[in-house]
């Protein structure tokens, strides 16, 4: 079962049908075999824990989850695999977000001053380079192609040399880009989860 973890920043407008149910994402991966669910994440939680808390109640009964995230719900998805590993089976971190850009944190801090607790981290918001170190699972990191100031490229080359045995997809824009076509999406992470 894959689990899909929309993107976005406690007040952007974006959901699961913004981000995967309308670009095609989960139709395209339901027509590759692959049974799907793409909850929606918390609106406006406080801490990264309260996401994976909102998550962990959102997974479907049954073996452990592949968590496919996308943009800021890596965080959350990374959160969640470390409070409840046993309910995760492996990561795809897609067009995961920048964090520790003081240019982009200080634009995010003054637009939504409630927020700015979830930009601490390290290489990804929410989680310490120590903590994405120990991940102990199956982990496949896929770019944002062109990379943009939100989703850079030493982002996802950095989580590729501090997860041990991560392993690169072949990267695409991010939904809802209008850039975005789901097939090469859809074909890394068939090719990926087979």
């Amino acid at each position: 079962m894959l689990v899909l973890v929309h993107g976005g920043l406690w007040d952007d407008p974006v959901d699961a049908a913004v981000f995967w149910h309308r670009p095609g994402v989960t139709a395209g991966l339901r027509a590759a075999g692959l049974t799907v669910t793409a909850p929606d994440r918390a609106m406006r939680a406080g801490s990264w824990d309260a996401e994976a808390r909102h998550l962990a109640a959102a997974l479907p009964d049954g073996p452990p989850v592949v968590l496919v995230a996308g943009s800021n719900g890596c965080s959350a998805a990374v959160r969640l695999a470390l409070t409840a590993p046993e309910r995760v089976r492996a990561l795809v971190l897609a067009w995961p977000a920048t964090a520790g850009d003081e240019r982009l944190d200080g634009l995010i801090r003054e637009a939504v001053p409630a927020a700015a607790g979830l930009l601490a981290g390290g290489t990804l918001r929410g989680a310490t380079d120590a903590e994405l170190a120990g991940l102990r699972l199956p982990v496949a990191v896929l770019p944002a192609v062109p990379e943009n100031p939100v989703h850079r490229r030493r982002t996802a080359d950095a989580l590729l040399a501090l997860v041990p045995g991560a392993v690169g997809l072949a990267g695409c824009p991010e939904p809802p880009h209008p850039a975005f076509r789901p097939g090469p999406l859809v074909a890394a992470l068939a090719g990926w989860i087979a």
